[in-house]
C-alpha cells in the first residue's frame, strides 16, 4: 500500500509510469494522480521530475521520484526490487519513455542512435515487463498500457528506424498479452497517441505550428479513464482529439 491514500476512483493503486519528467508521461503522471493513484515517476532528468513530483503534491495527490536510465544495466531489477519492498503490488504500468532516431532513408540510418532507439524502445521494454510482471500479478487487477506510434504499423518513409522499434515495441506487448490472458488478471493496452504537442513531435516536425496538435493532457486524460474504468486485453486505440 501507498503510504498516503488520497481520494478518487484510484485510491490505493500504485502506478509506475516511464519517461514521466515531461510530455505524454509527465501528463500521464499528474492525471493518474489527480484520480488517487500513487505515481512513481521516471527520467534521467531530476530537476523536471522534481518538477511533477512537486505540481502533483500541490494538487493534493502522492508520488514518488525514480531517477534512472532505463538502458542501464540492472536499473529496472533494482527499481522492481524497491516497489516491491515499499508497496507489494503494481496495478498499472505506463510505458511511456521512448526515443526518436534521426529520421533518414533505411540506407543511411547510423547503428549508434539506431542502437540507443532499439534498447531503450524494445529492450528496456521486455526488461520492464518481465521484472514487474510478478508485482502487476499481486495487483487486482494489474494493467499495461503501452503508448506506440502509427508508424510501427504503417511504414512511412524516412521513418524506418523509429518504426521498426515501434513494430517490435507492439509485439512484444501483444504476445505478453496473450501469454498472461488465461493465467492472470493482467491487461495489456496499446494506445496511438496521434499529433501530440510534445518535443519529440517538435523535433520530427520543426515547421509546425504546436498549436495545431493537441495536448500532452489530452492523451494523459484518456489513458488515466482506462486505468479507472479497465479494458478488455489486447484493447488498442488512437487518441483521435481536436487541438
Amino acid at each position: 500500500m501507498a503510504d498516503e491514500t488520497p481520494k478518487g476512483p484510484l485510491s490505493g493503486q500504485v502506478a509506475l509510469v516511464t519517461g514521466s519528467s515531461r510530455g505524454i508521461g509527465a501528463a500521464t503522471a499528474r492525471a493518474l494522480a489527480a484520480k488517487g493513484a500513487h505515481v512513481v515517476i521516471t527520467g534521467r532528468r531530476v530537476k523536471d521530475l522534481e518538477a511533477v513530483e512537486d505540481a502533483i503534491h500541490d494538487a493534493g495527490g502522492t508520488a514518488t521520484i525514480a531517477p534512472m536510465d532505463l538502458t542501464e544495466t540492472d536499473s529496472i531489477g533494482r527499481l522492481a526490487q524497491a516497489i516491491a519492498e515499499r508497496f507489494e503490488k503494481l496495478d498499472l504500468l505506463a510505458i511511456s519513455a521512448a526515443q526518436l532516431p534521426t529520421l533518414t532513408p533505411v540506407t543511411q540510418i547510423e547503428q549508434k542512435p539506431f542502437n540507443e532507439a532499439l534498447t531503450l524502445n524494445v529492450l528496456a521494454t521486455q526488461a520492464l515487463i518481465a521484472a514487474f510482471d510478478p508485482l502487476l500479478k499481486r495487483a487486482e487487477a494489474g494493467k499495461i498500457i503501452g503508448l506506440t506510434s502509427s508508424v510501427g504499423a504503417e511504414p512511412r518513409p524516412f521513418w524506418g528506424a523509429y518504426g521498426a522499434t515501434k513494430a517490435a515495441f507492439d509485439n512484444l506487448l501483444e504476445s505478453h498479452a496473450k501469454e498472461v490472458e488465461r493465467i492472470s488478471e493482467i491487461r495489456v493496452a496499446i494506445i496511438d497517441p496521434g499529433a501530440t504537442r510534445t518535443s519529440m513531435r517538435a523535433r520530427a516536425y520543426p515547421g509546425e505550428d504546436p498549436q495545431t496538435v493537441k495536448p500532452p493532457e489530452a492523451v494523459a486524460d484518456r489513458i488515466a479513464e482506462l486505468a479507472e474504468k479497465g479494458f478488455a486485453n489486447l484493447h488498442r486505440e488512437r487518441v483521435e482529439i481536436s487541438s
